[in-house]
């Protein structure tokens, strides 16, 4: 395990994407989104993805200078054609794109085609907060979940982030995947050598497994809910789905494109790119801001104040993450081996030293 600091990992990152290309602005945008997540604690889908986006601009399926424009729009909606950019700066273009509409109108709503995996969701639904707007923001995915009694994979993990904001306390934020974890964590499990939770995979044969590479030997992710309520899991990744993908004309279900460059994308797509969908809502169209943003608080302290089951603590969501990141913006990031050298090798196939 290595210790590098917030400043160390941007410099790096950022020159790996202005040697894919990238214009400087958006060289330092899809640097921005990705390390949001190491910041945060999502270790899987920050610096540790570098090379798989690098993977994916080699074999010809990123575009480093995309033009990312409206292809249909309304007062309050539009579908955004991600030309096939990097979903780390998509994603925020066409999240400010609902925002000015929302100024406009009061809310606005975006549905993304023919982009690429966007880092965390929580990034693009926090982008709303700084204008006194709640944010959402979600991500259709590659196939690797199958749905309740399924052996087929045909959902990605599809998260869904809103956030909120709030007055004097810190704002509401929910990232969630709508499986019970994330791919990524079972990656880290692959890195560490170690088995996963029951309830997070499945193998071949339909059956719970702790294997973290199940889902590598043909298995499958489970849907948030385990054995008993999977069924929501899979209602919920469906919706992003549909919201994402089938609204704007992106791939959808087992059509969406691999995340890894080694796997091809079907070769009879029903869409363009990976799809995502975006909503900012302007809180005074609902009541005043400040009105608003106090009663947050007050919601927040009575939840956080709730009696807790011995030795634990009622957590508001963004709690861990916001403490998460103050903490390694003084101490630094920890990055494991595995990643450290997966870095350094990217690096130097670039002419990039970490």
């Amino acid at each position: 395990m290595s210790i590098f600091s917030y400043q160390q990992l941007f410099a790096f990152a950022e020159r790996i994407f202005l040697a894919l290309g990238c214009p400087p602005d958006d060289a330092t945008l899809a640097t921005e989104t990705l390390l949001s997540a190491d910041l945060r604690g999502v270790d899987s889908h920050g610096v540790a993805r570098l090379s798989g986006y690098v993977r994916l601009w080699e074999a010809g399926r990123i575009n480093a200078q995309p033009r990312v424009g409206i292809s249909y729009e309304t007062p309050s909606t539009a579908v955004v054609d991600g030309d096939g950019g990097l979903g780390l700066v998509v994603g925020p273009k066409a999240m400010r794109i609902a925002m000015s509409k929302a100024a406009l109108v009061g809310t606005g709503w975006v549905s993304v085609k023919n982009s690429n995996h966007f880092g965390i969701a929580g990034y693009h639904a926090m982008l709303a907060l700084a204008q006194d707007m709640i944010g959402l923001a979600m991500t259709n995915a590659s196939p690797l979940v199958a749905p309740t009694y399924s052996l087929d994979r045909l959902l990605g993990t599809n998260p869904i982030a809103v956030a909120v904001p709030a007055g004097e306390q810190p704002d509401f934020v929910l990232d969630m995947a709508t499986t019970t974890a994330a791919n990524g964590k079972l990656e880290i499990a692959q890195r560490k050598n170690l088995p996963i939770p029951e309830g997070w995979a499945q193998d071949a044969q339909g059956q719970p497994s702790t294997d973290a590479n199940a889902v590598k030997n043909g298995g499958a992710l489970q849907p948030l809910g385990g054995a008993t309520g999977s069924h929501k899991g899979y209602g919920l990744g469906a919706v992003v789905d549909i919201f994402s993908a089938v609204l704007s004309g992106a791939n959808y279900g087992p059509w969406v494109p691999p995340f890894v460059a080694f796997l091809q994308p079907p070769a009879d797509p029903v869409g363009q790119g990976i799809g995502h969908f975006f909503g900012a809502m302007r809180v005074d169209a609902f009541r005043p801001a400040d009105e608003f943003k106090t009663h947050m608080d007050k919601w927040i302290t009575t939840f956080r104040a709730a009696k807790a089951v011995a030795g634990k603590q009622v957590l508001i969501p963004g709690d861990p993450e916001r403490e998460m990141a103050a903490h390694r913006l003084l101490a630094g990031i920890p990055l494991l081996d595995a990643v450290v050298q997966d870095l350094e090798k990217t690096g130097n196939k670039l002419g990039v030293k970490l």
